[in-house]
């Protein structure tokens, strides 16, 4: 079998297209759109990291290359060229000449993603709820505080809310901040508009009164056919 380096040192295009796709009868049930993905990202990965091919000597190296970044890609949601682009431009910053693993790729499309959104890092986005967290009181309501974005507005108070309501530590909240980012970044890519802030009803707890508790404790025995607890009475 020709392998690639030959292929390319011939200039074979034919040759080069026909290893770009393998064989039909070893073909798995992938989706398609994720496989011409890669195929687009190949190409930008052999200018960006030379070394490449000096990995692939055989067919057989290259399917299997092809194999485990598209099943990366489809367990992580990089389903669009839009997000390969991102994880691209962050790709070509590197100094190394050799090729990413699928999942620090992954990494770099999804921290591209929401750079492109133009979301603060996970960092900033900590600073913003640890500094919200200090001078919420200064203001009337949430909605008065000056937010960033409309973006800010909904990512702080919910991971503000998420950090009282569950005692989060820092790892935990930044943790959460990350995984927040990379949710909005996708709501922004597909062109969801984020609404402004606006006042969030709280859910009210109204204690209940020590008497109807335990008609309540009382209904459940009998429905349970429990025999009833003589301090219930």
């Amino acid at each position: 079998m020709k392998s690639i380096v030959t292929a390319i040192q011939n200039r074979d295009g034919k040759a080069l297209q026909t290893m770009a796709e393998p064989p039909k009868q070893q073909r798995a049930p992938v989706d398609r759109q994720v496989a011409e993905i890669f195929n687009e990202l190949f190409r930008q990965l052999k200018g960006a990291f030379p070394a490449l091919m000096a990995s692939i000597k055989t067919q057989e190296d290259f399917n299997e290359l092809r194999r485990q970044w598209v099943m990366a890609f489809a367990e992580n949601g990089i389903t669009t060229l839009k997000q390969v682009n991102a994880g691209m431009k962050i790709a070509r910053q590197q100094d190394s000449p050799f090729l990413p693993s699928p999942g620090q790729f992954i990494q770099w499309c999804k921290q591209g993603g929401i750079q492109n959104a133009g979301l603060p890092d996970e960092s900033e986005l900590y600073d913003m709820v640890m500094t919200y967290s200090a001078k919420r009181g200064l203001y009337d309501s949430p909605e008065n505080y000056p937010w960033q974005s409309h973006a800010c507005y909904w990512m702080v108070t919910k991971l503000y809310s998420q950090m009282m309501g569950l005692n989060l530590s820092e790892s935990e909240l930044r943790k959460r901040c990350r995984q927040e980012l990379i949710s909005m970044s996708r709501r922004m890519e597909s062109g969801e508009q984020i609404p402004e802030p606006r006042v969030q009803l709280t859910e009210l707890h109204i204690p209940t009164s020590n008497e109807r508790a335990l008609d309540h404790l009382a209904e459940i025995r009998r429905k349970l056919n429990l025999k009833p607890h003589r301090k219930d009475f």
